[in-house]
């Protein structure tokens, strides 16, 4: 199974201000690579970086953040292009998403993915194959 990650799991993930999403975060992280595929994109980690270090309470040293976008790397990371950009321009008209959420969703689909784990959108909402799971819910 390929599950895309949303930005907002992995930030939950290292978030000591949240223990228990930060325990639901990695478990199902630790689950998905287990079971399967990881699949991230360079707009995920351009955001963990940022959200990590500047809006984290408290936030990550930048050393750190870093260190934790190094080891995301080992996973699979889709790139973005002129032709992705425009798929995700189709994806906002057509579904009303926002723009970043647009973003993600055009590059789970490019990937492959059976699952995005996003906090973000509507649990059980489907995009042809792929399905939102939401992993705080319930």
């Amino acid at each position: 199974m390929i599950c895309f990650f949303d930005t907002n799991v992995l930030v939950y993930a290292v978030d000591a201000g949240d223990p228990a999403r930060r325990e639901r975060a990695l478990n199902r992280l630790a689950r998905a690579a287990s079971e399967g595929t990881v699949v991230l994109s360079t707009q995920v980690l351009q955001e963990f970086y940022v959200i990590t270090t500047r809006k984290l309470q408290p936030p990550l040293p930048a050393s750190e953040a870093a260190a934790q976008v190094q080891r995301l790397c080992a996973f699979q990371v889709m790139g973005s292009t002129a032709q992705s950009v425009q798929a995700a321009i189709a994806l906002a008209q057509e579904h009303q998403l926002q723009w970043w959420d647009a973003l993600i969703l055009e590059a789970a689909l490019r990937a492959g993915a059976d699952v995005l784990i996003s906090e973000d959108g509507q649990a059980g909402r489907r995009f042809g194959r792929l399905v939102v799971e939401n992993p705080f819910a319930g």
